[in-house]
């Protein structure tokens, strides 16, 4: 059977990667990422340690031509301020931000179809015209049919409310659509850890404080307070973030989510091996993508890049049931 080749930009900790080995398994396909990329060294660790292979550092400082062929490209690039977009002159628009990296890839290895993910803000950035550039350079410059949907990771069996932009390009027309809902969510009660080290408890002072203000509606709840210090509660998380305060989301106002709960919150399965500390750990979960909501994705792309060898040894498209 022949391999499904992809690279893996911008990688983290690999979400994109469990979420295709995941898609490929459940249909007898085989996966193979042949690069993956990521600048941080404690992403690097964590790749490496779960998967066998370090990424490579610095992609803008990577030759597109040295990437290894492949069928599909996974792209979870940085939102860094796209302040150079805005003037719609294409490639010439997008030089200096980490998006030109990917268009300069896909444009050197054209492969049979790319996802990239983005936080949900990238829609209206700069009035639309930094997706519209974007858009642009995909469709117009690599001849690529494209589309953009904003998804939600609790739409997709996953406790927590984390939307994102997600685009699907891919070269030969075909009937591409997004995954329907797959509510409902998995309930807290099978991510929470039942025995958390004291660390995790916030002080009485916090805890006080919390509960001083609000009182939830739900037995199992984590509670989240926004910048404004309003708080609210509901059976699954809001978004995981890699830079917010330490006492951000509390399991029923009391205390914070342990790593592996965290990891949880994202679809990375129980095999997954965390080997930084807590501080690294929360920033990890904050930037991965969810595995869920991109497998839904896959799911639906397999059928146009996987292909099987029949008895004549003549590639044929693979079905997915």
């Amino acid at each position: 059977m022949e391999k499904l080749k992809f690279i893996d930009l911008f990688c983290g900790i690999g979400g994109f990667r469990i979420a295709m080995d995941q898609a490929c398994k459940e249909n007898d396909l085989i996966p193979e990422c042949v690069f993956s990329s990521d600048i941080d060294k404690f992403c690097q660790d964590s790749y490496e340690n779960n998967f066998g292979d370090r990424p490579a550092g610095d992609i803008t400082k990577i030759d597109p031509k040295g990437i290894p062929d492949h069928d599909i490209l996974f792209g979870g690039f940085p939102c860094q301020p796209f302040s150079i977009i805005g003037q719609m002159k294409g490639f010439e628009d997008i030089r200096g931000t980490l998006f030109y990296n990917i268009a300069s890839i896909i444009k050197e290895k054209q492969p049979k179809a790319f996802v990239l993910e983005n936080v949900k803000q990238l829609v209206g950035h700069n009035n639309g015209k930094t997706l519209k550039v974007i858009l642009n350079v995909l469709q117009e410059e690599l001849k690529y049919t494209v589309r953009v949907a904003v998804l939600n990771a609790l739409d997709y069996g996953l406790p927590q409310k984390r939307e994102r932009v997600v685009i699907v390009g891919h070269k030969d027309p075909i009937l591409f659509s997004y995954p329907q809902p797959m509510r409902p969510f998995k309930p807290l009660s099978e991510v929470l850890e039942s025995v958390i080290d004291k660390k995790h408890v916030a002080s009485d002072y916090i805890i006080n404080k919390r509960k001083e203000r609000h009182q939830s509606a739900y037995k199992l709840s984590i509670w989240h307070e926004n910048k404004s210090g309003n708080i609210c509660s509901y059976p699954y998380s809001c978004a995981l973030r890699a830079g917010a305060s330490y006492n951000y989301l509390l399991v029923n106002g009391e205390r914070r989510l342990t790593p592996r709960e965290m990891f949880r919150l994202q679809g990375f399965p129980d095999s997954y091996k965390i080997i930084t500390n807590d501080t690294q750990a929360r920033k990890q979960a904050g930037n991965a993508v969810p595995v869920n909501l991109v497998k839904a994705v896959i799911l639906k792309l397999l059928p146009y890049v996987a292909k099987a060898m029949d008895m004549n040894g003549v590639l044929k498209d693979y079905e997915i049931a």
